[in-house]
């Protein structure tokens, strides 16, 4: 009887576990040269945002691309241009999720896209501000920073105005020099 109870408990031990491993979010961290922003990935609300963004990740897709858009009280973009501003070549382009209940509050990232809608690929921005004009322009969170807001900040704090062509961007430029999923 005590083996059976013991068997018993072991089992469900085993399912919580489980359970709550596979209930995980994926986290992703982002080493910049001013440090390091780590971003829980909302599957459930936003899989098909998620899993285009992991995709870019695994592929090392990000290392090396530059924060190009800086703009403090609103927000920081990067993720898809090159140190010498080269837009880099991207997969299609993804069905919008901007539906999913996430908003674009302060340290939430998004889907950097155009007008249209459908036209998010690699490109993303993290919130410094609640956009919620944002979520009325249909613009899909998918995350939430969990550690480096100071990083953020700092990347803010980045003197802007040197490229004509790109006056947002940060006279020294911040790279992610390093984009990777961390196990949980």
């Amino acid at each position: 009887m005590m083996s059976r109870l013991v068997q018993l408990l072991t089992g469900v031990l085993f399912f919580g576990v489980a359970a709550s491993s596979a209930a995980a979010n994926p986290v992703v961290e982002l080493e910049t040269d001013l440090g390091t922003i780590a971003v829980e990935l909302f599957e459930e609300e936003a899989p098909i945002t998620v899993e285009n963004f992991l995709t870019y990740v695994e592929a090392g897709f990000y290392n090396g691309t530059i924060f190009h858009r800086v703009i403090p009280g609103f927000m920081i973009q990067g993720g898809g241009l090159t140190f010498d501003f080269v837009e880099k070549k991207t997969r299609d382009p993804i069905v919008n999720e901007s539906d999913n209940g996430l908003s674009n509050q302060t340290g939430t990232i998004a889907m950097a896209r155009t007008a249209d809608p459908d036209s998010a690929s690699a490109q993303f921005y993290i919130n410094v501000a609640d956009n919620t004009h944002l979520d009325e322009a249909r613009f899909t969170v998918f995350g939430n920073v969990t550690e480096g807001m100071d990083v953020v900040a700092k990347i803010l704090e980045e003197p802007r105005g040197r490229y004509r062509e790109h006056p947002n961007a940060p006279n020294n430029m911040v790279r992610i020099l390093n984009a990777t999923v961390v196990d949980q």
